[in-house]
């Protein structure tokens, strides 16, 4: 999913606006900390985008990596052994919200400044879906459901999207407090979509009916929680950019917030699950990636990185590698493990 980079604000509008305006190491050597696991670390950078601004990045259903742009109005497709392709035919505005591979076999992403969500088939033919919503602000997340249809977060519209493969949208917004701003969604491990609310610092779910509920105890106050994922071992993982924190929430809605291991000022941003049974994360400001395991420790990794990366978007690859954008120097980068 696309990770709309976020600079440091001292109020919740000002962390809100800010999102929108965007969305070689070895031996397992850290940024001050030695790796837990014998597998050795290499970080490399193994594409340039040129000014490109790469955001989303997701394994497609061919084989390659997808990744949406935050400053064009272009995908681009990545193959393992390094090709870019840049596709620009019916895309209307930058690809500035999460992308994911579709049931159907395309990839769908989500378009905040035009309210639209778009498809585009491995060749390269992009639709675009209307959402119907009014705010200047539409689309952020999206995500495969349980259900065969898609699902999406209306950031400006406080509400939850689901789209069939057809293109037949539904809002819900029941159940999600006004001004929450939800912001990025997962398909849950207990056939519910999860999702963050970045301005009402709560962590959501809705069933694939649409029925929604809240959850805030155990979240610390103005953590503006972002990414999300499911994990290795059957909760939810998120990040928490201003709480510089990673969080954990089980199926029943229990967070656990792990601060230790990350270091200061770092804006954990973007979160996946791993091969290895841990979760991987971007550190946007800290310029690193950071590995978490279930039972929450961390190990930072540096080295490889470009200096002011602003690392964005991470997933794991077609080749079970962790891959990774750097909206600040324009490239993607490998973490092979």
């Amino acid at each position: 999913m696309l990770k709309l980079h976020v600079s440091g604000a001292s109020s919740v509008v000002g962390i809100v606006v800010a999102a929108i305006s965007l969305v070689a190491c070895s031996g397992g050597t850290s940024a001050g900390r030695s790796a837990s696991s014998a597998s050795p670390v290499v970080i490399s950078e193994v594409a340039d985008l040129a000014g490109a601004a790469p955001g989303a990045i997701v394994t497609g259903p061919d084989g390659n990596l997808w990744i949406g742009i935050l400053n064009g109005r272009i995908i681009e497709r990545l193959t393992l052994d390094g090709t870019l392709t840049t596709l620009r035919a019916g895309l209307s505005s930058a690809t500035n919200g999460g992308v994911t591979a579709g049931p159907d076999g395309n990839l769908w992403f989500a378009e905040v400044d035009t309210n639209r969500v778009g498809r585009i088939t491995p060749a390269g033919a992009v639709t675009e879906f209307p959402t119907g919503g009014s705010s200047p602000f539409g689309p952020t997340g999206i995500t495969a459901g349980p259900d065969g249809n898609l699902w999406f977060t209306d950031f400006g519209g406080d509400r939850i999207g689901r789209i069939t493969p057809q293109g037949v949208v539904t809002e819900f917004g029941g159940g999600i407090t006004a001004h929450a701003t939800p912001f990025y969604i997962t398909n849950g491990p207990d056939g519910n979509l999860w999702f963050t609310e970045n301005a009402g610092n709560r962590i959501g779910r809705i069933t694939p009916q649409g029925v929604v509920t809240e959850f805030v105890n155990g979240i610390s106050p103005r953590a503006f929680p972002d990414d999300i994922t499911s994990g290795p071992d059957g909760n939810i993982w998120f990040t928490e950019i201003a709480g510089n924190r990673i969080g954990r929430i089980t199926p029943r809605g229990a967070v656990t917030e792990f601060s230790a291991g990350i270091s200061a000022n770092a804006f954990p941003l973007g979160i996946t699950a791993g091969r290895d049974g841990n979760l991987w994360f971007t550190e946007s400001d800290g310029n690193r990636i950071g590995r978490i395991t279930p039972l929450g420790v961390v190990t930072e990794y540096a080295d490889g990185i470009s200096a002011n990366a602003q690392l964005n978007s991470i997933t794991v690859g077609p080749d079970g590698n962790i891959w990774f954008t750097e909206k600040g120097t324009d490239k993607i980068g490998r973490l092979t493990y």
